[in-house]
């Protein structure tokens, strides 16, 4: 593994008060890329994500994923000697990233206009719900009810259900954004010495994902319709039963479709029928569509199905579970899989999507709560008694 010095964010600490998934999964990504991020938890319990589950060897299944590479220190920001060891800290480090809950970072004094005023080079980032500004700013938002109010639950699921996705993803594309635009503010403030704030809404950021639907529903007048695999706007794309399973297939334009239909369906005049000749008919069409092409995939196994769709180059794919995720060989044979220590002992983690030649990124362990808080108090001058004292005290 290449050493910490070689990484593209080496050198620049981030203090974070962080909690759940957002802000967490931003600041790991800058962990991943040699950035040292200092996580600040209470000393009672931590960021609550720590006890979601139990599941990697004792530690939440989210925690691990989000906070490798870390450090750990605990701190009572209501105490005086708290907040003046979190000032300390602010006063040396290049980002401040909070996702605290509404109007809490500006009760504190960290929101970004007055740590710019004792920080100037400092780079603040807020993650908020709806933002620091506006109707909704004092809104608690959760991944869900934000997948609720960007509409993005009445895309989701079947006919009969709305659904939310699966993974967290307000909080995550909220994450990604925070990342990016820290990367940006840092890349402006080397090119021009400014510091930038940044601040991201997990509402805007699901919004910036809505944009397809949006767009469909404005002007063509009404929303897509919720048809659970299938996608609203394109047919056929979507499951269809095998004689043994089930196979996932997409066609993408007209020349595939009349491929598909020749070779997979047998019968290259049905590419002409005005139901299927075009995609509008197509969706138009859905379920005649699917009946003739299920009718067709029943007689094939799912090997000899994807075999018969690769050899008329139609994208295909299995309907696979999470364990089937777990042992996929595309990140076998890519070497994806990575070994990460945890509090209880190792885990597997996959390396970050985005593969910077020669850069292998940084795995260092997840941090026990406070496991760095002794460590980082005597980086600020801290002696072993002035620590006991803090700990006395429950400070830290």
């Amino acid at each position: 593994m290449a050493s910490q010095t070689a990484l593209p964010l080496a050198g620049i600490t981030v203090v974070s008060i962080e909690q759940a998934v957002a802000a967490p999964f931003a600041t790991r990504q800058l962990a991943d890329l040699g950035a040292r991020v200092i996580k600040v938890e209470r000393p009672d319990a931590g960021d609550f994500a720590r006890r979601y589950d139990e599941t990697v060897h004792g530690e939440s299944s989210y925690f691990v994923w989000l906070n490798r590479s870390k450090e750990s220190l605990t701190l009572d920001l209501k105490s005086d000697e708290g907040r003046g060891i979190l000032e300390k800290l602010l006063s040396t480090a290049d980002v401040f990233v909070q996702n605290l809950a509404p109007g809490a970072a500006a009760r504190m004094n960290l929101d970004a206009q007055s740590l710019q005023q004792r920080y100037p080079t400092l780079i603040p980032c807020d993650v908020s719900g709806y933002g620091n500004t506006g109707p909704w700013s004092g809104r608690k938002a959760y991944d869900m009810l934000v997948q609720g109010e960007s509409g993005l639950m009445s895309l989701t699921g079947p006919d009969e259900c709305p659904s939310k996705a699966g993974v967290s993803i307000a909080d995550i594309a909220a994450g990604m954004y925070a990342y990016s635009g820290i990367l940006s503010a840092l890349y402006m403030r080397a090119t021009t010495g400014t510091a930038r704030a940044v601040e991201v809404a997990l509402f805007e950021a699901l919004g910036e994902w809505m944009g397809s639907p949006a767009y469909y529903t404005e002007y063509g007048g009404r929303q897509p319709s919720r048809v659970g695999a299938e996608h609203a706007t394109i047919a056929p794309y979507g499951p269809f039963p095998t004689a043994d399973g089930t196979v996932l297939l997409s066609i993408q334009n007209d020349r595939e479709w009349s491929a598909f239909c020749a070779e997979v369906l047998g019968d290259a005049s049905i590419a002409t029928d005005p139901r299927f000749c075009r995609n509008s008919s197509r969706v138009e069409h859905r379920d005649e569509c699917n009946a003739m092409i299920s009718e067709r995939t029943r007689l094939l196994s799912t090997d000899d199905a994807l075999a018969l769709l690769d050899k008329v180059s139609i994208a295909n794919g299995r309907l696979g579970t999470v364990s089937d995720f777990l042992s996929h060989p595309s990140l076998a044979g890519r070497d994806r899989w990575r070994e990460v220590q945890t509090p209880g002992g190792p885990a597997r983690a996959l390396l970050p999507p985005a593969n910077l030649s020669g850069v292998e990124p940084r795995f260092d362990p997840v941090p026990a709560l406070g496991a760095h808080t002794d460590a980082i108090l005597g980086e600020l001058g801290y002696t072993d008694a002035a620590i006991s004292e803090l700990r006395t005290a429950e400070t830290v």
